[in-house]
């Protein structure tokens, strides 16, 4: 794949990985054969193996999380941006970790949820109502794209994959000059470029912000398959952090720009 979630770099999740064949199986008789056949399933724990089901696992504890720390942050919206601080820290070093650690992706976890908790609140006082509705939307949007990668309607291609490249470049080379542009004073609108610039009538946020979600849905289907990978390679189970650690970064990131889009369309 050209790009991927940059949580997924490890090998244990890139095509062509490790994995079992039944060459492996050599110099055993047909009747040692059949007694394996004939045990039962082993679980994750006595395999050691990454499977879909302790992914999802992690996943639900690292959201736990993730929602724990989102309410403190509501009650204390002044930790909003030391958290952010912690949380892109803590997300480079998980990231070009070569190993997994639990401890630290569940740092990354109560930080972003003190982070997204802050944010909302002070969201929420100003628009009320604007988080249930990007809530709502998140879990429609990651509800619908789990549905139909799973029914195999949608899946990743390389050709999808450098396109969404592309726009990822484009689209952060347009934030970093629309957080200069507000940090210099060059417009005094709470968004920037994104209230000031309008087409056909359409404040530019908006239209950044639908072109955005289809991204993040498409980041999703990547991690969905990236976590297929590591199945399919039989990564070690530790690397199931990592997946829950991909998607979280993902569906933070997706909740984060729906919550902006419906602010500026309030606006």
């Amino acid at each position: 794949m050209a790009m991927d979630n940059p949580a997924f770099r490890n090998s244990a999740f890139q095509q062509g990985g490790q994995v079992a064949t039944a060459s492996t199986q050599q110099g055993l008789s047909a009747e040692e054969l059949v007694q394996m056949y004939n045990r039962p399933a082993a679980a994750p724990t006595q395999t050691d193996r990454m499977t879909v089901e302790d992914t999802i696992a992690k996943t639900g504890i690292s959201f736990g999380v993730l929602l724990v720390a989102a309410v403190v942050g509501w009650q204390f919206p002044a930790l909003a941006i030391p958290a952010a601080i912690v949380g892109f820290v803590l997300a480079l070093v998980n990231i070009f970790k070569k190993e997994p650690s639990p401890g630290l992706i569940l740092a990354y976890a109560g930080a972003q949820g003190l982070f997204v908790g802050g944010i909302s609140g002070i969201f929420e006082a100003q628009w009320a109502g604007i988080v249930t509705q990007a809530v709502i939307a998140t879990l429609v949007v990651v509800g619908v794209t789990l549905a139909l990668f799973a029914s195999g309607k949608i899946r990743a291609s390389k050709r999808a994959t450098k396109i969404f490249l592309v726009a990822m470049i484009g689209y952060a080379v347009f934030s970093l000059v629309n957080v200069g542009m507000m940090f210099f004073g060059a417009t005094d609108s709470a968004f920037g470029l994104r209230s000031d610039i309008e087409i056909m009538g359409i404040p530019l946020g908006i239209i950044l912000g639908i072109f955005v979600v289809l991204m993040a849905a498409y980041s999703l289907v990547l991690d969905f398959d990236m976590i297929q990978q590591g199945v399919r390679n039989r990564a070690p189970r530790k690397y199931g952090w990592t997946g829950a650690f991909g998607i979280m970064v993902t569906v933070v990131w997706l909740y984060l720009e729906l919550l902006r889009m419906f602010a500026i369309a309030r606006d």
